[in-house]
């Protein structure tokens, strides 16, 4: 089967996969922005992002020059805010270390902060056109079913079965490695989907073991997850006599690192004692419930109006209506929703 899956699948690509992808074919640049926009994000979805971030950075060296702040502007509604500060603290490392060009070896683009081994393989053959291995969710969830691969699909077993699987079915020429690269993601984001998948439109039908043994519905199987918590943030939104928001930097790591918000914390008080204000005549105006990947918040939007003090903390006042410097989407929503 293995000798001849790659031909079938390049076959089946021609006729059924995407050719239309703006960052198709447009080098080893835009596929590394693509790959780490690409990843926990859908293709719908981080296509308008894709096209203004190249428009505003469009080499390396426009992405290493950028202030964080501007990156992360327009990386706001993203999420995974990391991937943003990863990539630009990676493009200054091609600047310094590369003479601005990315390289194009496995081990010298792993080298680069937040590319990893499937990033870097995705890079070689579709940036490239070199011979790279990748494994990305939906390669993943191809060969578990083709393979009928049961269990955690990321122990360490199954992730060096997966590897192996993903390499020996790769075409060693770069061209054909590109295509292969390509029609696997397309297979599984096309066919071979996690829902619903059209098993009578796959061209690997007749040797997937999964189909075989009815066990598509099954694989790959789900990680058992913990129940979330939920968690109170009250989001503090001060207005001053010229209808401007103050607005604070939050820390390089973490929540919305890098990114602008008013002042966030669990209670009130909490805020009182932080920025030190008498908080009276503070308006509760709404909620809004949002889901990280491990836990979920219920965002209160708390507001005082005509304030006239000003906060201890480091930050400044904006307004709203025209500030670019980048506000984490669910507290642009927030906000925007609730306009004074």
């Amino acid at each position: 089967m293995i000798s001849d899956l790659a031909f079938r699948l390049a076959q089946w690509h021609l006729t059924h996969g995407r050719h239309d992808l703006p960052w198709q074919h447009q080098g080893p640049y835009a596929t590394w922005v693509s790959e780490v926009m690409l990843q926990q994000t859908q293709v719908a979805t981080v296509i308008p992002y894709y096209q203004r971030f190249m428009d505003r950075f469009p080499t390396p060296a426009a992405l290493s020059d950028a202030p964080m702040d501007e990156v992360l502007s327009h990386w706001a509604g993203l999420g995974y805010y990391a991937r943003a500060r990863n990539l630009h603290h990676a493009a200054k490392q091609v600047q310094h270390e590369f003479a601005g060009e990315l390289p194009d070896t496995l081990g010298a683009l792993m080298s680069l902060k937040g590319i990893g081994r499937s990033t870097a393989g995705a890079i070689l053959s579709l940036g490239f056109e070199k011979y790279g291995v990748i494994q990305d969710g939906n390669v993943r969830r191809v060969l578990a079913r083709l393979f009928a691969i049961s269990g955690d699909l990321t122990s360490a077993n199954a992730q060096k079965r997966l590897w192996a699987l993903a390499t020996d079915l790769t075409p060693k020429e770069g061209k054909d490695a590109a295509i292969h690269t390509q029609a696997m993601m397309d297979l599984g984001a096309l066919v071979c989907t996690k829902s619903k998948p059209t098993c009578d439109r796959c061209p690997l039908v007749s040797d997937c073991s999964a189909y075989q043994q009815d066990l598509v519905h099954r694989l790959p199987e789900p990680k058992t997850r913990k129940v979330k918590q939920t968690r109170e943030w009250v989001v503090l939104q001060l207005v001053n006599t010229a209808n401007e928001t103050f607005v604070v930097k939050r820390p390089p790591k973490g929540i919305w690192g890098g990114l602008y918000a008013p002042p966030i914390s669990e209670s009130r008080s909490a805020l009182a004692k932080e920025l030190g204000l008498e908080l009276a005549d503070v308006e509760e105006v709404c909620e809004l419930r949002h889901a990280f990947s491990h836990f979920s918040v219920n965002l209160q939007l708390h507001r005082i109006m005509g304030l006239s003090s000003v906060p201890r903390v480091p930050g400044k006042w904006v307004d709203l209506r025209t500030f670019e410097g980048g506000l984490p989407a669910p507290i642009y929503r927030l906000l925007q929703e609730n306009m004074t």
